[in-house]
């Protein structure tokens, strides 16, 4: 066994309690686990200050001197340790509000510590909370000095005294043997020299203890370019591998009546130059895919997500592609994440399809049990051409007599196992797969978390949308947003107030919307109102929402259950209460509730004054731009793409431990393995050839054994 392989119980500071504690926390068993759990950040330890020289208290800072008196301060549960500090010259005080016993009998005063600790003020005065003091003599070794790695830890481990100063130490021995130790490179000679990077050893010394600031760059981006390099390859031999193997329906363009016919006589408006590219695109892939086997019957699975913002009319491309899978032969299924979409998706497009002939059933969690045997019984024989419906699609009691289309609609709130059951809805070949999201998708993203599907974009809008003004208002502007509320409904229009509804504070939210409904309710008394929200039954809140989209009440007060699911043209008033609290993609979704008629429409964005910064940026982009692909990448740049919406259950191949995908460095270094990706796999598709044996080796150890990658769309 080499001594990459070796458990880490064997390692001088590990044993056998530590390393079962690493491997439940953090998953590490090995001696290159460990190596691979890189820092999350570096502070520079080589320069020593004086306290006249603090200026910032975002900066760490390692200071030579002795405490002179320690004094507990407080009572109870305000109880605290102070003590002073003097570098010789001036003192600053330190404060520990727990462990108050063990500093005291651990520290000495009057004796040198070098101090280290980042500087807080309070009333105007700097002191540094909880820092560590160190004697001289116990100070890493000089070679240890400099940049200081600092690692991710659980609560568990910190606990039992494995916190990253901890890690840090084992680790350092671990790399004392690693100029002894052979390495297995996992990037070929061809692409370290091409791309000028570090060699594995050299990239796993300087990524925990580099020496200066340019090796700890050069290590960094060639563990980048590693994650980066082997997640598109993963995406790319997947795509290559579902080509050859998953075999789907061969439409034919001559079987065309019901679509030439909707066209000709049901289609109630024209459709844009977007909306037509996008139907070209697919039906492109349904027509002319790449067949298996020389069987011009079948051919490769479609897998295509289709982007559009708010209002943009992805529906009406989605129907007109279920047509087609009609025409040919097929039943198609529209699956969307909530009930009331489901409804609103099967209303709009009954309605379109009048007496054209194609019989369209709705099935949901509360379709009745004597509903659901007509439409498993229309389904088996085919006399049902269309079915939508939300997760109930997915039982296994549901079964078509020849499904050849899926249309997946807000993709992101299915988690990928869901999506893949859809697979199995077609005995003989799996059914075409086509995803849908009113959430454009930032490039990097579409690169790697959707990175097996060929995407579409509708970026235009339909003639005659007006563009929603949106302002930033705070508290003190609230009789003026009363005022345009009132001012709207007066001329026929109705409002959405919408109020935040956090899992991890629903009691404080849920007062919140109970205390906004009173305040409507005693404001707008000539007004009829409606609420809604997620604890209500779905009978409940479909006759709520029923009222507010005949107009029976002029003001809809709702949680977030309406970001998706209610189209009322005549609503011209979006009101978002605490709007500091949601993302910018979840507010420009509200936002596109509104501005669906052809009168000018209005979202008021509501907060408190006092704002972080990036919340600022988010309001400031919010009134900017209608935009929603501008807004998404605005979102990932503030935000990251680990907290977007869906990202987490999308199927990513492989966590990224050390690449920020909103960081325009690492774009480039995607760009640059992506590239080399496209290269390798158009000359070689199954990595067979000898030069490209170490990629198809190290394959393996990226992948997300939790996901099935090769199964899911």
């Amino acid at each position: 066994m080499d001594y990459l392989s070796q458990n880490i119980m064997y390692i001088g500071g590990v044993g056998t309690k530590r390393a079962a504690l690493l491997e439940s926390e953090l998953k590490i068993r090995t001696v290159e686990d460990l190596l691979c759990h890189f820092p999350y950040k570096y502070i520079d330890r080589s320069r020593f200050y004086f306290l006249n020289e603090i200026a910032d208290v975002n900066t760490f800072y390692q200071i030579k001197g002795k405490i002179l008196r320690f004094e507990k301060k407080g009572e109870g549960n305000k109880s605290r340790l102070t003590a002073i500090f003097t570098d010789g010259q001036q003192t600053v005080e330190l404060v520990w509000f727990k462990g108050a016993k063990y500093v005291i009998d651990k520290i000495k005063t009057n004796t040198e510590y070098v101090l280290f600790g980042q500087a807080t003020t309070f009333n105007g005065k700097y002191s540094f909370a909880h820092p560590e003091l160190e004697l001289p003599t116990a100070l890493p070794p000089a070679e240890q000095l400099g940049l200081q790695p600092y690692y991710n830890t659980s609560e568990k481990m910190k606990t039992n005294f494995l916190n990253s100063k901890a890690l840090q130490k084992i680790i350092f021995s671990i790399i004392q043997d690693l100029p002894h130790t052979t390495i297995s490179e996992t990037l070929s000679d061809a692409l370290l020299e091409k791309y000028r990077l570090l060699g594995r050893k050299d990239a796993l010394i300087n990524i925990h203890f580099p020496i200066n600031e340019q090796l700890k760059h050069q290590a960094l981006r060639r563990f980048k370019f590693e994650e980066l390099f082997y997640m598109q390859l993963l995406i790319g031999t997947f795509v290559g591998w579902r080509n050859n193997h998953i075999n789907s329906f061969r439409f034919n363009p001559q079987k065309n009546f019901y679509t030439n016919k909707f066209f000709k006589q049901y289609l109630p408006f024209t459709l844009t130059n977007e909306q037509l590219k996008v139907l070209k695109e697919i039906k492109n892939d349904l027509i002319f895919g790449e067949s298996l086997e020389n069987n011009s019957t079948q051919m490769a699975q479609m897998n295509r997500l289709l982007q559009g913002d708010v209002g943009s009319g992805k529906t009406i491309v989605a129907l007109i592609i279920m047509l087609l899978a009609v025409d040919n032969g097929f039943q198609a299924a529209l699956m969307a994440p909530t009930e009331i979409l489901a409804i609103q998706h099967f209303n709009s497009i009954t309605a379109l399809l009048g007496d054209l002939g194609v019989k369209a059933a709705l099935l949901t969690g509360s379709t009745k049990t004597k509903e659901r045997a007509v439409i498993h019984s229309g389904l088996m024989d085919g006399e049902i051409n269309i079915l939508i419906g939300t997760h109930a699609l997915i039982e296994d009691t549901v079964k078509f007599k020849n499904a050849g289309m899926i249309i997946i609609d807000e993709q992101h709130r299915f988690g990928v196992q869901q999506r893949a059951q859809l697979w199995k809805k077609n005995e003989f070949a799996a059914p075409h797969v086509l995803v849908m999201t009113a959430t454009p998708i930032p490039r990097t993203l579409a690169m790697t978390v959707y990175g097996d599907l060929k995407v579409s974009s509708i970026r235009e809008l339909p003639a005659g949308r007006i563009p929603i003004i949106t302002q930033h208002c705070f508290e003190s502007k609230r009789p003026q947003v009363n005022q345009l509320i009132y001012n709207e409904i007066l001329k026929g229009r109705q409002a959405y107030i919408v109020y935040p509804l956090i899992e991890e504070s629903e009691k404080v939210d849920w007062k919140a919307l109970q205390v906004g409904y009173e305040y409507i309710c005693k404001t707008f008394t000539q007004f009829k109102i409606s609420m809604v929200h997620g604890k209500m039954k779905p009978a409940e809140k479909e006759e709520q929402m029923q009222k507010f989209a005949a107009g029976e009440t002029q003001i809809m007060v709702a949680t977030t259950v309406i970001e998706v699911g209610v189209n009322v043209p005549n609503a011209s008033v979006m009101i978002i209460e605490d709007a500091d609290r949601f993302g910018l993609s979840q507010l420009h979704q509200l936002r596109g509730r509104v501005g669906r008629g052809s009168e000018q429409s209005y979202c008021i964005l509501m907060t408190k004054y006092e704002l972080a910064k990036t919340t600022r940026e988010r309001m400031a982009t919010m009134v900017r731009t209608n935009d929603g692909f501008e807004i998404a990448e605005a979102d990932m740049r503030l935000r990251g793409p680990g907290d977007i919406e869906g990202t987490q259950q999308s199927g990513l191949p492989f966590a990224l431990q050390l690449t920020s995908l909103n960081d325009a460095n690492d774009q480039r270094i995607l760009d640059e393995a992506n590239k080399v990706v496209k290269e390798i796999l158009q000359g070689d598709p199954t990595l067979s050839n000898v030069e490209n044996q170490v990629f198809k080796n190290n394959l393996k150890k990226y992948k997300n054994d939790d996901i099935d990658w090769g199964k899911i769309s």
